[in-house]
């Protein structure tokens, strides 16, 4: 009887104390109390595994996949993601105010007011991210979510990721747009064999280097080359591009990918010497 007791006070201390995973405390409440009801011999071992499982439960982090243009939300999102955004309480972001409107896109039924965000960007130091995940150690869901496309590609998210698996804290990738795998898609190049080389040096001498560099991976080991500049640099590095490589070096231009305008070409170096291409500003991907 004493045990009993124990297990029964253990129980609604950690009910009442946990409010650690929304919507599920009333239902097990409910439960435990018919069960006693119904035969109180199965009382304790019920009691047992709910302390349990309340005392080892986190949160999971969701990697959560943004537009990459101003496409209707249906063609670019999962409608899981929809249903699950105005569940989760504390994102991870780089730029706020483009989340706050991202999220009352998905779904207005988002509280922004009551949401919690931390920046994660190129002004963030490593002592900023310390508590983070704090959040998810005490049984809240936490988003993840870049400024276009999948978080940790091309993108600083991967630090959280890997505090992540370091806090044993479960990781859910969700499925989005991701430009550099479209444009691979559509390329024509070699899709088994390629390297993600992120963006081209700016200073001239070393982004020739790295052109040729790419240009001798990709005769060499057949190994598709995928890289990117800022936008309003793109027609400059079309420019190199066609300066530095070969005339017959295949290359891949995939612009404003998921838009009205979508463009995807691949060319021969020369034939891209005779097309007259404004790339100025527009979100682009080049493959070799």
């Amino acid at each position: 009887m004493v045990v009993h007791q124990i297990l029964v006070l253990a129980v609604e201390v950690r009910f009442l104390q946990g409010q650690r995973k929304s919507g599920i405390q009333e239902p097990l409440f409910l439960c435990y109390h018919v069960i006693f009801c119904w035969d109180a011999t199965f009382f304790p071992y019920f009691c047992m595994v709910i302390i349990i499982a309340s005392m080892d439960s986190k949160g999971i982090l969701y990697l959560i996949p943004n537009k990459i243009s101003e496409a209707p939300l249906d063609d670019v999102v999962p409608q899981r993601l929809v249903a699950l955004v105005p569940t989760i309480k504390h994102y991870i972001v780089e730029d706020v105010r483009t989340v706050r409107r991202y999220l009352r896109q998905l779904n207005r039924e988002v509280d922004i007011d009551s949401t919690t965000f931390y920046e994660l960007n190129k002004h963030t130091i490593d002592t900023d991210i310390s508590n983070y995940l704090d959040a998810a150690e005490n049984g809240e869901n936490i988003g993840l979510i870049s400024e276009a496309g999948l978080p940790c590609v091309a993108d600083p998210g991967n630090v959280i990721v890997a505090m992540a698996h370091r806090k044993g804290i479960k990781v859910v990738p969700l499925v989005g747009p991701c430009s550099m795998m479209m444009a691979l898609m559509a390329s024509g190049l070699n899709g088994q064999n390629f390297a993600f080389n992120g963006y081209i040096p700016i200073d001239q001498p070393e982004r020739t280097r790295k052109l040729r560099d790419l240009e001798a991976r990709s005769r060499k080991e057949g190994q598709s080359q995928i890289f990117m500049d800022t936008p309003y640099r793109n027609n400059r590095l079309f420019d190199d591009l066609k300066a530095t490589l070969s005339p017959q070096t295949m290359l891949c231009i995939a612009l404003n990918i998921t838009s009205d305008d979508e463009f995807i070409c691949t060319k021969s170096i020369a034939e891209w010497k005779r097309e007259k291409l404004d790339l100025n500003k527009k979100p682009c991907i080049f493959i070799i």
